[in-house]
């Protein structure tokens, strides 16, 4: 997988006969490293989306939704004063750079013809977006601010811009046959390593390709097999694909030399958004809940640690009858007694063989003493087993509860982590943070929608906020509830009193798919009707009790859930 040089090349060419004169109408930043215009063109509203992620560093079309804050960030109010109103001139790549440059045309607050470009450079975590004035070539401001003390390259605003360090390497839409003949040296080491660093903007992929459709590698099949290969995207013919084996893979260019199974696209901004939909989204929320996970592993370790203590001091205090006895047993034979003894050896009547019994004592202590220090101790053990055994319970109930949360965490999306942070905070586990701003009405939860092949609505809680609204407030009572028996997980409602056994089987697989289970088979899904669930006065967020159910057992199918979850989308 590789936003090379020829993936970037497929999106300007599309871009370019999609969105360019087309204006400007929003900008919004959903992530510290993302922006995203709608650009109004021929008639229609498109979503333009760039990522810097140094991960996942891209630019094309989009229809997916992203969740803005409430706040635009800086670069954000930079990009709408400017550019809003304005005209996208045009879209130019570098070569086969991943270097692509966005002209616009605007007006500034005289109301005078401005000029200004927005450069995208894909570099991997040297990737960035950075907003130029066209006239002065002065930079207004960029995603990423590399000051002097981390690159001699300075990208901050007020700085001119200058463009990243090349390498004057070849365009190879640009070779033909001859060229790569006398550039190609079979003497000279590998020949791959020859031709990366001859062109720019081949990955070690589409070089594979080149040297797949070439077989034996000698001076007359390399040269067609280069030509070839790159002929179609040089034609402006890209050829979207998403190649599936042990890892996914895309490009634009026929990868004849992998097997698995290939999805092919009308456009290549379908495909990338095929492609990074799950994967872009599941990065962005571990960086948000990176810190939010760890806090939650380190309280469940702190849990199981303090249990751990508890059960020994149970154990301890299981020896409170034998405090007693020793108590009554020295209180019978008090007579036997001597001033000093530190043992006394008596007949132990509450066995039926009626042992003898060597009991320790106080060498300083009466024998009133010493048969009072043991009913001391004896209440003493009696007391704290009533409190210890209280503390099991509730760090069971916590390690539990902190559980749930951590699967929550691990199958969240940006909106969950969000909500799960109110949780906590809500719960005095997390500081709230201050801020000199009013506070906004809570928003209600947004449980994920599912269509069952029934055309039944099914609703699954992704978090306990959900989870208390999917079962609390949304279901109604005679609508079926679904929940992993004995294993964390989502609660998930079927919204009908009739359905057939294809939803209450899809329903089931959300439950196993969306718990802590959801890489096992034959998972146990208990279900019941929503009157037959209580929540118990006092209990932690998303926590309930139930009856009267039956228990199916399901292996998480995560082909179904996307059926489940398109079917919703499209309905």
């Amino acid at each position: 997988m590789s936003f090379d040089g020829t993936v970037t090349r497929a999106v300007t060419d599309e871009l370019a006969n999609t969105i360019q004169s087309g204006r400007i109408t929003k900008i919004h930043q959903p992530d510290p490293s993302d922006i995203m215009m709608t650009i109004r063109a021929h008639g229609k509203n498109h979503q333009l989306f760039f990522s810097v992620n140094p991960n996942f560093a891209r630019f094309h079309l989009t229809k997916l939704k992203f969740t803005n804050p409430q706040e635009p960030p800086m670069f954000t109010m930079v990009l709408r004063k400017h550019l809003e109103g304005s005209i996208l001139e045009s879209i130019e790549q570098d070569g086969l750079e991943r270097i692509v440059t966005f002209s616009f045309k605007g007006r500034n607050e005289l109301g005078d013809v401005s000029y200004k470009i927005l450069i995208l450079e894909l570099m991997g975590r040297h990737s960035n977006l950075i907003f130029v004035d066209k006239e002065t070539g002065t930079i207004l401001d960029s995603l990423k601010h590399i000051p002097p003390s981390v690159s001699k390259r300075t990208v901050m605003p007020g700085q001119p811009y200058s463009p990243p360090p090349y390498m004057d390497k070849l365009n190879p839409l640009d070779a033909d046959e001859e060229l790569l003949r006398r550039k190609i040296d079979y003497n000279a080491g590998k020949v791959q390593d020859q031709i990366r660093n001859l062109f720019a903007g081949l990955s070690p992929q589409i070089i594979r390709e080149i040297q797949h459709r070439a077989g034996l590698i000698n001076r007359d099949s390399l040269p067609q097999a280069f030509t070839d290969t790159m002929e179609p995207l040089k034609q402006g013919e890209a050829r979207p694909q998403i190649i599936r084996n042990e890892k996914e893979t895309f490009s634009v260019i026929d990868l004849t030399h992998l097997s698995g199974n290939k999805d092919s696209y009308d456009n290549t901004s379908v495909m990338l958004d095929a492609f990074y939909e799950n994967k872009a989204e599941r990065d962005r929320v571990r960086q948000q809940a990176h810190d939010l996970e760890r806090f939650l592993r380190n309280e469940y370790q702190k849990n199981k640690k303090k249990l751990k203590k508890l059960e020994q001091t149970l154990n301890d205090t299981e020896k409170a009858q034998d405090d007693q006895k020793n108590g009554e047993l020295v209180t019978a034979h008090m007579h036997q007694i001597q001033p000093g003894d530190k043992t006394i050896t008596v007949i132990d009547y509450y066995e039926e063989e009626q042992p003898e019994k060597i009991i320790p004592l106080d060498p300083d202590k009466s024998p009133s003493e010493n048969a009072q220090q043991f009913f001391k101790r004896y209440r003493k053990r009696q007391t704290a087993a009533v409190h210890v055994k209280k503390q099991l319970k509730q760090a069971k109930e916590e390690m539990a509860y902190l559980d749930t949360l951590i699967q929550h965490v691990e199958m969240a999306t940006t909106e969950d982590i969000a909500e799960i942070r109110n949780e906590l905070e809500a719960g005095g586990y997390l500081k709230k943070k201050k801020t000199s701003k009013k506070p906004k009405k809570p928003q209600k939860p947004k449980p994920e929608k599912y269509l069952s092949s029934e055309e039944i609505e099914i609703y699954v809680g992704k978090n306990n906020i959900q989870n208390e609204y999917v079962t609390n407030r949304m279901a109604r009572q005679n609508d079926t509830w679904l929940h992993t028996k004995d294993i964390p997980g989502s609660h998930v409602v079927i919204r009908s009193e009739t359905f057939g056994e294809k939803t209450l089987h899809e329903a089931a697989n959300l439950a196993a798919y969306f718990s802590k289970s959801r890489l096992s088979g034959q998972v146990p899904v208990d279900y019941t009707l929503i009157r037959h669930v209580r929540k118990p006065n006092g209990a932690k967020p998303g926590y309930v009790t139930y009856e009267q159910q039956n228990t199916l057992f399901v292996t998480p199918d995560e082909e179904l859930v996307k059926r489940c979850r398109d079917r919703a989308k499209q309905n």
